[in-house]
C-alpha cells in the first residue's frame, strides 16, 4: 500500500506540470495571439511523451540514482510535499519550478534520514539552475538581434507567415523538453527504485500532464505570456526558442533544470533589448524570490516530516 503513495504523488506532480509548464510551451504564443490553447494541447501532450521516451533517461538517472540513495519513505514524503507545493503555487498563479521543488524535497528527506547524499551532484544541479536562465537570457537576446538584421527586412506578410511556423516549432521544442527534463525529474526516483516500469510511467505521466494542461494551465499562461513584458510574435519566438535551446542543452548533460525559469530568462533578455522600461522588474524580483524560497521550503518541510516520522 505504501508503494502507491509515491506513484500517486507523481501523478499529482505531473498534473501540476501540465497546469504550470504548458505556459512555457504555449504562454508566449497565446500572449501573442497566434495559437489557441485547445488546438495546441494535443500536440503538446504528444511531444511531452516523445521527449521523455527519447531523452529522459539521463535526467532520470541524475535524480533517481546519482543524487542520493532513495527508499520508499524518502520518495513518498518528498514527492507528496512537492506535489502540494506545485499545486498551491499554480493556484496562486505564480510560476514555479517543479524541478527545484523535487530536488529540495528529496535532499531534505535524505538529510533527515541519514542516507548517503552526493553533494557534488547537488552542487552541479544548483549551478545549472543559476547558469541556465542566464544562458537563455543571452541566447534569446542574440537571436532577437539576429532576427532584426535578417527577417525584419522581409515584407510584413512573409514575416508573419514565417513567425507563425517558428513559434509552433519553438512550442514543440519546449513541449519535448518538458518530457525530457521536467517529467523525467519527477519519474526518475520511482523508476530507479523499481516501483514502476519506465514506459508505463512515461505513458501515465504524459497523460496527467495533458489533463493538467486542459484543466488549469490558463492560470499561469496569463502571467508568463503577458505579465513580464509586452510580447509580439517576433520577440516571443526569440524568447521561447532561446529558452528551448538552453533546456535541450542541459538535458543532454543530464541536468534537471527549470524550463519555467529559462523561459523567464528568455523573455527578460528580449525585454531588455527593447529597454529597461518595458520589463516589469517588480514581477521579476517576485519570481526570483520564489526561485530561492521554493526549494528551501521544500527542503525544510520534507526534513521536518521525515524527522517527525523517524
Amino acid at each position: 500500500m505504501t508503494e502507491l503513495i509515491p506513484v500517486a504523488a507523481c501523478i499529482f506532480i505531473a498534473f501540476g506540470i501540465g497546469a504550470n509548464d504548458t505556459s512555457n510551451a504555449l504562454g508566449i504564443s497565446i500572449g501573442c495571439g497566434i495559437i489557441r490553447l485547445r488546438k495546441a494541447l494535443l500536440l503538446f501532450g504528444c511531444f511531452v511523451l516523445i521527449g521523455i521516451l527519447l531523452q529522459g533517461q539521463k535526467v532520470m538517472k541524475t535524480v533517481g540514482k546519482d543524487l542520493l540513495d532513495v527508499n520508499p519513505s524518502i520518495i513518498s514524503i518528498s514527492l507528496s510535499v512537492a506535489a502540494f507545493l506545485i499545486i498551491l503555487s499554480n493556484w496562486r498563479k505564480m510560476p514555479l519550478s517543479s524541478t527545484q521543488v523535487i530536488i529540495g524535497s528529496l535532499t531534505g528527506s535524505g538529510v533527515a534520514s541519514g542516507v548517503d547524499i552526493n553533494f557534488l551532484s547537488i552542487f552541479r544541479i544548483i549551478l545549472s539552475w543559476i547558469i541556465s536562465p542566464l544562458v537563455a537570457f543571452f541566447t534569446a537576446l542574440l537571436l532577437y538581434k539576429a532576427m532584426e538584421k535578417t527577417i525584419s527586412k522581409l515584407s510584413l506578410f512573409r514575416i508573419e507567415k514565417i513567425l507563425r511556423s517558428l513559434l509552433l516549432l519553438s512550442g514543440i521544442l519546449i513541449a519535448y523538453n518538458t518530457g525530457a527534463n521536467e517529467l523525467a525529474t519527477i519519474l526518475g526516483p520511482v523508476i530507479h527504485s523499481g516501483l514502476i516500469e519506465k514506459v508505463r510511467a512515461s505513458l501515465i505521466g504524459s497523460l496527467f500532464v495533458m489533463l493538467g494542461a486542459v484543466i488549469l494551465s490558463h492560470r499561469v499562461i496569463e502571467t508568463i505570456g503577458k505579465g513580464i513584458t509586452t510580447l509580439d510574435p517576433y520577440s516571443g519566438f526569440a524568447a521561447q526558442f532561446g529558452a528551448g535551446i538552453c533546456v535541450l542543452f542541459f538535458s543532454f548533460l543530464g541536468m534537471p533544470v527549470s524550463t519555467t525559469y529559462c523561459i523567464i530568462g528568455g523573455i527578460s533578455g528580449v525585454g531588455m533589448s527593447k529597454g529597461m522600461k518595458t520589463v516589469k522588474l517588480d514581477l521579476i524580483k517576485k519570481i526570483m524570490a520564489n526561485w530561492i524560497l521554493s526549494p528551501s521550503l521544500a527542503f525544510i518541510i520534507s526534513f521536518a516530516i521525515m524527522k517527525a516520522i523517524s
